[in-house]
């Protein structure tokens, strides 16, 4: 995708960024430039800030998106807490990179899973994940369009196959886990 697209769906977006490792929080704040990310590195910090009343008119901070490191951050259960919130999530992961933890991200509501050795890319996988969302479609699909191959590696040859009917579905041009924001409550 062009650049100026990236630039244009990040552009002014507020971010939550939460990874136990400082230097894995630098580099989100450097690739996904032109957007604000507020950065924790711990499940009770990320969950303060979600909980946070925002400066003016006392009503909880926003965030447009939320990436979350699956392991030290206890990153599965605050994805239950940002899906319940209507937070669009993508999970991070280094050393839970496997079908477990990518099928129960699938199932937890996030919206992408990505490779720590991806994260360079990841402003062009976010911008993906809400060009998805935006025009209605499964973000998973893309994910497996982009990822794929390294899923491949990762996990072997043949990995979908102890759940082939799981899998086939979030592979599909024509299923997918659709996100809608939830109306603002007055």
């Amino acid at each position: 995708m062009p650049e100026s697209n990236t630039i244009s769906h990040l552009t002014g977006l507020s971010i939550l960024a939460v990874d136990d490792e400082p230097d894995i929080l630098e580099t989100i704040v450097d690739v996904l430039d032109g957007a604000k990310v507020d950065c924790a590195k711990s499940y009770e910090e990320a969950l303060a800030k979600l909980d946070s009343k925002a400066p003016t008119g006392g009503t909880r901070t926003h965030y447009d998106l939320a990436v979350l490191d699956i392991m030290g951050v206890e990153g599965m259960a605050l994805l239950q807490q940002t899906v319940g919130r209507g937070i669009p999530t993508v999970m991070l992961t280094a050393h839970a990179l496997n079908p477990q933890s990518l099928k129960a991200s699938i199932v937890d509501g996030a919206l992408s899973y990505l490779p720590k050795e991806e994260l360079v890319n990841l402003a062009e996988h976010i911008d993906d994940v809400l060009d998805a969302i935006e025009k209605n479609q499964s973000p998973w699909k893309r994910v497996f369009s982009r990822l794929g191959k390294v899923f491949d590696q990762s996990f072997g040859s043949g990995w979908e196959l102890e759940d082939p009917d799981f899998w086939s579905k979030y592979k599909s041009p024509n299923y997918g886990v659709f996100y809608h924001r939830p109306s603002p409550k007055s």
